[in-house]
């Protein structure tokens, strides 16, 4: 994983890369030192349910690899609380997730990634307990709208693989088409 981050780092120039780090493979501080050695500026780093004081720990061990090597490095500390979620009540999940994200930014996390599909009302109660502009979510189908993230305070969406899948959706559309005897959409762009 670091050489990929390298190899990113490399083609990005001068753009800031933040890495997908798992929960630190074992090894959260050094993981994050040596993303840092080939110049990552920023990680997410998973809680996957783990222990909260575990999890901390993790956190604590990122944070001071970044000091360490004078980075100003952002640490989006993921909590799986709604993805791992199965059957408990929803309003569970919603208190440890705010719990969980507290004890990361208390930790010295930069900002609490919540990814799952969560409504209006969740996201209020996320900014609420973590605070404006600390908490970053997925869009996923049936999401909250950008605009409404936006003014609810939430400071990043991301898409994981939902781009991918959008291309995708894209490809099996058009092979059904063609398949039925049409063609290329009319308004198909060239984008390469």
């Amino acid at each position: 994983m670091i050489a990929e981050i390298a190899l990113i780092v490399r083609v990005a120039g001068d753009l800031p890369v933040s890495a997908d780090l798992e929960a630190g493979y074992d090894d959260p501080g050094g993981t994050i030192a040596r993303a840092i050695d080939v110049g990552a500026v920023g990680a997410n780093l998973e809680d996957q349910m783990k222990p909260l004081d575990e999890s901390v720990r993790a956190v604590e061990a990122a944070v001071a690899a970044a000091q360490a090597a004078g980075v100003d490095f952002v640490l989006n500390a993921r909590t799986d609380a709604f993805v791992k979620a199965g059957d408990r009540d929803p309003e569970d999940v919603l208190t440890d997730a705010i719990a969980r994200g507290r004890a990361y930014l208390d930790a010295g996390a930069s900002n609490v990634f919540v990814p799952g599909k969560l409504d209006t009302t969740q996201v209020e109660r996320l900014v609420e307990g973590l605070g404006e502009r600390k908490v970053n979510l997925i869009g996923i189908p049936g999401s909250i709208p950008l605009a409404t993230a936006q003014k609810l305070g939430i400071s990043r969406v991301s898409y994981g693989p939902w781009s991918q899948n959008v291309a995708l959706t894209a490809l099996a559309k058009l092979a059904e088409d063609v398949y039925s005897g049409g063609g290329l959409p009319s308004d198909t762009r060239k984008l390469n």
